[in-house]
Parts: structure tokens; C-alpha cells; sequence
């Protein structure tokens, strides 16, 4: 069974039964439960424990970090017990693209665990690190042989599960330039989204987030899948050109490389922060992640750790072509309250400088603070009643002069091909949104 898109149709073309009701207990883990020393509350805890469903996500120093961080990040919005686990042996990872995640425990404390779900990223040399990764190969096998739902993504469903002889007689999918080796061992097909049996396989990043909502419905049941996919603004049509509306158009120049600020809280939105790092880092930009605060590590809005480069008082010395806000509610909170940020922000826009926020953050921090003044900009769709001007709220991605906003995580990897475009040129923003399967 196989789906191309995670659109309303998708939803009507497959049907599973979820084993359970979660309509109740999704908000819930066990890790937020207390514990009280009585009959009761202990029935009460351990039954909400066996009904979490727990997800494995593996990865290592060369994980595609955009895949890795939308499988976190969606599975964490279904309300499963999600553990990031590094095959390496430390926690903190350099993933593709220069971004550095930090995992919840080493693969190596949880070997002997049960999961419902194991799904691997792709990203060389990562893919390559999973796949001989033995105590991962032997937990995959076993997941394989108990009946248990594996997933993988990118060059993982060739380099991985092909190698361990997970996919003999089975379809899959896998991103392009591994199609040949995965005929080599499965029956490879070129859909977005490939379900054959008790193995999901998929194709690259931009397929990252119908692969995540296919799983929550294998894991969760449709209701939730269709719960968790309405708030992340999902592609009506993925893997058609990527448009922007562009109004009141002007150059964005820049000499040598475009410097780009990403500033990043406590509570950003770590598929939008991602997105954008990863995309702009592949077309060559300098990109500087700043952290708000006084550590470099943070913590995003489904409690991926992310570490930045600088903190913002160091970033603040230079000058930048673009400076671009993720959203997230508690990141764009943080971005509002920051004296600092803001002044930099309206010290670009008086300059005519490109400036740009996607989700939360152009309601949250350009709108209170006059960087909307005169333009026209889009928000996160339960924000946008927070602008003064709607008149253009319903586009993807908007570029007014040199002002650009967008609407949330599913519009994310648009938005940053949006950048792409208008510092290089739409054949460059075409060639990246190729490669990165949008």
C-alpha cells in the first residue's frame, strides 16, 4: 500500500485501525506522570504507560538533520514516547549541513528496550554509521521478526534495512541515487510514501513529513494522523514546482556569500529552524545560528535539543543580508521580549534590508513592533487574526520588497527555497527543491 501525499485525499486512500483509543491519553507520557504511593494512581500510571506507543529514532554524526528532526517532531505531536538514541558515543551529534543535535541517550543504555516503532534518517555518512551499527542492526531484526512496525528514509532503506535483509520480496522506496541498490534487494518503486506490511519506506526530505503522518496513522489510527497534519500546514500537492507570491519586487543583493542570522529560543519550532539552516547551508550561504540566553544549547518547542553557534550578543556585532525567525509560540515569545533582536530587526528593515519570519513570529514579534508597517505578510493560520493587514494571509510563501513570511512547519522547506531564490535565482531554488524532493 502505497500513498503520494499526505493531502485530505491521502487520508481517504488508506484506511488502518488503530489498536486503541488515544483520544483521551495523547497529551499524555509517562515521564510527565507522577507516581503516588497508593493502588489507584499506580493503575492509573501504569495503564497510560502501556498505552503510549514508543518510537526509536537512531542517529549519528551525518544524519540529514531535517529528516530526523520532522520524524521527532511529528511523532512527538501524536503523542508517542519518542527517544532519540546516539549510535556514536557521545549524545551530542554534528549532523549534515553543520547542525548539531544533541540525542536523549546513547543507543548502547537502551539496547535491551521494546519499541513500537524504529525509524532511521538518511544523511551520509550517517546512513552509512546506522547501517553498521550492529546492536541497531540486531534491535531492527528482532523489531522485524516480532511483527513490529520498522521505518526508514532516504538512503537508510537501501544502506540499512537492504543490508540486513529486511526487504527481500517487499516493495520500497528510497532517495533516488540509491534506487539501483535498493533493486538490488527490494522490489523499488518511486512513490513518496511506500507501506509493505510491517516496513514504511520513503524517499528523501522533502517526503519527510508525509512519512512522519503515515506513521503516526500506523501507530495512532487516522483520526490522530488527520489531527496531527491539520496544524503543520502540509503541501496540498508535494512534489509539484514550489510557487511564491511576490509583491512590490526588489533585488536582494549581497557580496561574496549572503550572511544569513537565524536566531533561535527556547520554544522555537525546530522543523522551521532546521528547514531553514539546512536549505540556505546547501545553496552555500553563510548561515549563523544565534541563541538567545546564556547557552548554546536549546531547547526547541518538541524538546529537540539544537546548539547554536554564537549567542545573540556576539551575533549582534555583525551585519547580515537576511535575518530570519523560526516560529514556534514560546521561541517567538522569547524573540518579542528580546530589546536586543529587535532592534537588529528594525535596524535591517530601516536599511532596506531583507528581513523574514514564518509561523508564529511575524504576528508575534514583526507586528507589535512595527516591522509589518506598510507590507503585506502571512502567519501560522491560528495567528493570523494577530495582523493588522490580512489581505494576503492566505499565501504559502509571500515576499513584499524585502520582507518575507510563510505560514508554518509544512510550509517551511518552501520558505527557505523562497530565500534561495531571491539571492541566487529561481534555477537555483528549482535545482535545491529537486534535490531535496519538495
Amino acid at each position: 500500500m502505497a500513498s503520494s501525499s499526505l493531502c485530505h485525499r491521502y487520508f481517504n486512500k488508506i484506511t488502518v485501525t488503530p489498536f486503541f483509543n488515544t483520544k483521551k491519553l495523547h497529551h499524555y507520557s509517562p515521564r510527565r506522570i507522577s507516581l503516588r504511593v497508593n493502588r489507584r494512581s499506580f493503575s492509573i500510571s501504569a495503564t497510560m504507560s502501556s498505552s503510549t506507543k514508543k518510537v526509536l529514532i537512531p542517529v549519528a554524526h551525518g544524519t540529514e538533520p531535517f529528516e530526523a528532526v520532522v520524524m521527532i517532531d511529528v511523532l512527538r505531536r501524536g503523542g508517542a514516547d519518542v527517544t532519540v538514541a546516539s549510535v556514536e558515543n557521545q549524545v551530542g551529534v554534528d549532523a549534515c549541513h553543520g547542525i548539531k543535535m544533541v540525542a536523549d541517550t546513547l543507543l548502547s543504555d537502551i539496547t535491551d528496550s521494546v519499541f513500537d516503532l524504529i525509524m532511521l534518517p538518511g544523511g551520509l555518512p550517517g546512513g552509512e554509521t546506522l547501517k553498521n551499527c550492529k546492536p541497531l542492526e540486531k534491535m531492527v531484526k528482532k523489531q522485524d521478526t516480532d511483527g513490529r512496525l520498522n521505518a526508514a528514509i532516504c538512503c537508510a532503506p537501501a544502506l540499512a534495512f537492504g543490508t540486513w535483509g529486511l526487504l527481500e520480496g517487499k516493495k520500497a522506496t528510497c532517495y533516488p541515487v540509491f534506487m539501483e541498490k535498493l533493486a538490488a534487494c527490494a522490489t523499488a518503486v518511486e512513490s513518496r510514501v511506500e507501506i509493505d506490511g510491517k516496513i514504511v519506506t520513503s524517499r528523501g526530505p522533502g517526503t519527510t513529513m508525509e512519512f512522519s503522518v503515515t506513521l503516526v496513522e500506523q501507530l495512532l489510527g487516522k483520526e490522530k494522523a488527520v489531527e496531527v497534519s491539520g496544524p503543520l500546514v502540509m503541501r496540498p500537492n508535494p512534489g509539484d514546482e514550489y510557487t511564491i507570491t511576490e509583491l512590490n519586487q526588489v533585488s536582494w543583493s549581497f557580496e561574496g556569500t549572503p550572511q544569513i542570522l537565524v536566531p533561535i529560543a527556547d520554544g522555537s519550532e525546530e522543523m522551521e529552524a532546521v528547514a531553514i539552516i539546512d536549505v540556505l547551508k546547501r545553496a552555500k550561504a553563510n548561515v549563523v545560528v544565534a541563541a538567545l540566553g546564556n547557552s548554546l544549547e536549546v531547547v526547541a518547542s518538541r524538546k529537540v535539543k539544537l546548539v547554536a553557534d554564537v549567542l545573540l550578543d556576539e551575533a549582534e556585532k555583525n551585519s547580515y543580508d537576511l535575518i530570519v525567525l523560526p516560529g514556534g509560540l514560546g521561541g517567538a515569545e522569547a524573540f518579542a521580549s528580546s530589546e536586543k533582536l529587535v532592534n537588529m530587526l528594525k535596524k535591517q528593515a530601516e536599511s532596506n534590508k531583507p528581513y523574514g519570519a514564518i509561523c508564529a513570529s511575524p504576528a508575534l514579534v514583526f507586528e507589535p513592533h512595527g516591522l509589518l508597517k506598510g507590507k503585506k505578510a502571512t502567519a501560522f493560520p491560528a495567528m493570523c487574526s494577530k495582523l493588522t493587514d490580512q489581505s494576503h494571509i492566505e499565501h504559502r510563501v509571500l515576499v513584499d520588497g524585502n520582507l518575507i513570511t510563510s505560514r508554518g512547519p509544512g510550509t517551511s522547506l518552501e520558505f527557505a527555497l523562497a530565500i534561495v531564490e531571491k539571492f541566487y535565482g529561481r534555477e537555483k531554488g528549482l535545482q535545491l527543491s529537486k534535490a531535496t524532493l519538495v
